[in-house]
């Protein structure tokens, strides 16, 4: 077995072609085994690059995802964000603190972002530093969701559904409208390839609100952000995290995404969840955070194979870990979840 130290042996000199996530997201056979992360961190971005502290954070991203082989980068598109309080931190972080609408005056008087107010014109400026077949893939300033929670606070939020369902409801339609055109001003670039409908629904046994609840205040808005990118002719991915078993027919068949990001093997393995729905979205990432960073690194590279192996004849899936890469991962684990491929 390769010895954890010989698992990163420089940058891919494999050049990159984002046609490889793009069979992935039509449940095709790519053409090699593809990878798939939403974020890394600074420390291993530096060490993959090689570049030093005097270069952007684009420019520093991009060289990583381009050393490490994946075929795109991830983008923000702009610096638009729903500004909230500070939250109460510790080893976790609080979703009862930092809110900062509680009636409809706070709610009127609410400086609220507008996308047309904000330049977008950094993702073509960005594309000159993409390589030649990389695009981006455009996230968003976290989701509906997570940010009616943010601005609400969580116990704040479930108290409103039944104290005020119609202030509720324009909360979510606040926010709603604004990621719909978020997207839409970011998918009118060429250098764009997707986009990732980031949006944390649920805990480890069920969504953070009833599936009815969701269908109504949440679903209607992530189907307009799918139905943005489609008419650009381009895929939607979901990142969430949490139990979504109760909702997975929703997100297939009603919002219609093209591929699922974040697993957890104390909910489902990605081993079940690719057998379960690669057929009806493509599977992305999924090798239990927790396992990476405790596991060594020649056991990460095994089961990492394994599923490849697992998907190579089906296609539908990009191996990556279950959520992203913070810095407590340890940097040979992920080295060797990559080297798989």
């Amino acid at each position: 077995m390769t010895s954890a130290s010989s698992y990163w042996r420089g940058p891919v000199k494999a050049e990159p072609d984002f046609s490889n996530l793009l069979a992935v997201l039509r449940h095709e056979r790519p053409s090699r085994p593809t990878l798939f992360e939403f974020f890394m961190n600074d420390p291993l971005y530096r060490l993959m690059s090689g570049l030093g502290p005097d270069v952007s954070a684009t420019q520093l991203r991009i060289a990583a995802f381009r050393a490490a082989g994946y075929d795109y980068v991830t983008h923000w598109g702009s610096t638009i964000s729903f500004p909230s309080g500070e939250r109460a931190r510790d080893k976790s972080v609080s979703m009862d603190t930092g809110f900062v609408i509680t009636d409809r005056k706070s709610f009127d008087a609410y400086n609220w972002p507008e996308p047309d107010a904000f330049d977008y014109r950094g993702i073509a400026t960005d594309a000159t530093l993409l390589p030649k077949g990389m695009k981006f893939v455009v996230c968003g300033p976290c989701g509906v969701l997570e940010n009616a929670v943010a601005l609400l606070g969580y116990s704040n939020l479930c108290v409103m559904l039944v104290d005020n369902p119609p202030l509720l409801q324009d909360v979510f339609n606040a926010i709603g409208s604004r990621l719909v055109r978020h997207y839409e001003k970011a998918l009118e670039s060429d250098a764009v390839g997707a986009i990732i409908g980031n949006d944390d629904w649920g805990f480890k046994t069920q969504p953070m609100l009833s599936p009815a609840q969701m269908r109504h205040y949440v679903f209607p808005w992530h189907k307009r952000i799918v139905e943005a990118a489609h008419k650009a002719g381009k895929p939607a991915i979901l990142h969430s995290c949490g139990n979504l078993s109760s909702v997975m027919d929703d997100i297939v068949t009603d919002m219609k995404y093209d591929g699922k990001h974040s697993y957890e093997d104390t909910i489902m393995p990605v081993e079940e969840a690719y057998e379960q729905y690669s057929r009806r979205i493509a599977i992305l990432g999924g090798i239990d955070l927790d396992f990476v960073c405790r596991s060594t690194p020649d056991q990460v590279f095994a089961r990492s194979s394994a599923m490849l192996k697992r998907a190579s004849q089906r296609g539908s899936f990009a191996l990556g870990t279950g959520n992203s890469v913070p810095e407590y991962v340890p940097a040979e684990n992920y080295f060797a979840m990559i080297a798989a491929v």
